[in-house]
């Protein structure tokens, strides 16, 4: 067990002393849990500080791709080995669903939010809907891992619990709790959240795999003989998951990865692109694409780089371990991070004042050797919740629900 005089000299070390100012008015089980922090902490995360590659980007090309009237063609095809891959158990979900609905003046995990106007509707059941018209089609449940965090872990499973599952069979549910890391302020000094506990944040989107290792599922996947996961956002209430034709598409061109993507609506939309990097699958952000780039049109006169990301993903378990072994790249960013100052009193900062340290699911995609842009209906499968009203709304998924033709 970590000792308080473990924790003296390692932090000692590191000149990082301070955060021990309140450990003599914790309880004994208050100072377990805290000495359990320090004896956690990533210390390699710190030494990036400033370090970070902001380097010129590469030679940026375009992806290969199936656009929705080629999927189309091909659907039958594609839908046959997807099918045979989900029947024979080898592709799972993942749900990335960390998130509180802050944003939405909700205080609970956002996947618990009500989008339902004259009755309950919640993102969690849209989500398992949706993944329950692949489990009827394919006569089997599909894993299902959702990953929380520290703060939503015991209220998503008590939500889940309380609604039955929303009819999904909780033998084939596990759930995880993503790692976090911790934040530190400007000069490298680890912050309070609070007397007794570091300031700590999720370890960014990215971060799912290595979480799910940590936490013993490596060999739930093993046992099961899952060959392909689909990752998605907790935020997208119309996304299909393990979409039998996707799976499929992925599998018939021989690739590592798959993306679901949609077309932009205009060449600057605010989203990332999906595109080729030195022969390498990529992803580039709306801001780092030079005003040439975003309007370069084809010989169809579509936009060149025309695909953006919706976060759902397709990756072969093989690749991910291989990718896990080589390191992900831990991204340095900076952000407002609430903390306790040296006399305890709680600080709400309104510009940023430290970094937080993620690992981004874009380096994911980076590190596969090939990658399948599969084009889907942005009125059929992107509605995402970021906002209460506006653009990627509360109110925006509502009218697309209703354009699905799903009661509210």
């Amino acid at each position: 067990m970590f000792t308080k005089e473990q924790a003296m000299k390692v932090l000692g070390d590191k000149n990082q002393e301070h955060v021990l100012a309140f450990y003599d008015e914790l309880s004994s089980e208050q100072q377990a849990e805290f000495l359990s922090q320090i004896e956690n902490i990533n210390w390699e995360d710190f030494t990036l500080i400033g370090k970070e590659d902001h380097g010129a980007r590469g030679e940026f090309s375009v992806p290969p791709a199936v656009g929705i009237s080629e999927i189309a063609e091909h659907h039958d095809e594609y839908e046959k080995i997807g099918l045979e891959a989900l029947k024979k158990g080898e592709v799972a979900a993942v749900l990335l669903a960390g998130g509180m609905g802050t944003r939405l003046g909700f205080e609970l995990p956002k996947g618990c939010y009500n989008v339902g106007e004259s009755k309950e509707l919640y993102i969690f059941q849209c989500l398992i809907n949706n993944l329950m018209d692949v489990v009827n089609q394919v006569g089997t449940f599909i894993p299902l891992y959702i990953m929380t965090s520290e703060k939503n872990d015991k209220a998503t499973r008590d939500f889940f619990a309380e609604h039955d599952y929303f009819g999904y069979n909780p033998e084939y549910i596990k759930y995880f709790v993503q790692d976090m890391a911790c934040a530190v302020d400007y000069s490298g000094k680890l912050l309070l959240e609070e007397k007794g506990r570091l300031a700590t944040s999720p370890n960014g989107n990215g971060g799912w795999y290595v979480s799910m290792l940590k936490a013993g599922l490596g060999k739930d996947l093993e046992s099961r003989g899952i060959k392909w996961i689909n990752i998605f956002a907790v935020d997208n209430v119309l996304q299909r998951i393990a979409d039998p034709v996707f799976v499929g598409a992925t599998i018939a061109g021989g690739y590592d990865a798959g993306s679901k993507v949609v077309r932009k609506v205009e060449p600057q939309e605010k989203m990332g692109l999906l595109c080729l990097e030195d022969g390498k699958p990529s992803i580039v952000e709306y801001y780092e694409m030079s005003k040439e780039m975003a309007e370069a049109r084809a010989e169809d006169g579509s936009l060149l780089y025309k695909y953006g990301v919706i976060l759902n993903y397709l990756f072969s378990v093989e690749k991910l371990n291989d990718i896990v072994d080589n390191n992900l790249y831990v991204h340095v960013v900076e952000k407002k991070i609430p903390h306790i100052d040296a006399e305890g009193n709680h600080i709400s900062p309104t510009e940023p004042n430290g970094y937080k340290f993620e690992l981004l699911v874009l380096d994911m995609v980076h590190m596969m050797d090939s990658n399948l842009a599969f084009e889907v209906e942005r009125v059929h499968e992107f509605a995402p919740i970021k906002n209460l009203h506006g653009v990627d709304s509360v109110d925006s998924a509502r009218e697309l629900l209703k354009k699905n033709n799903i009661e509210l």
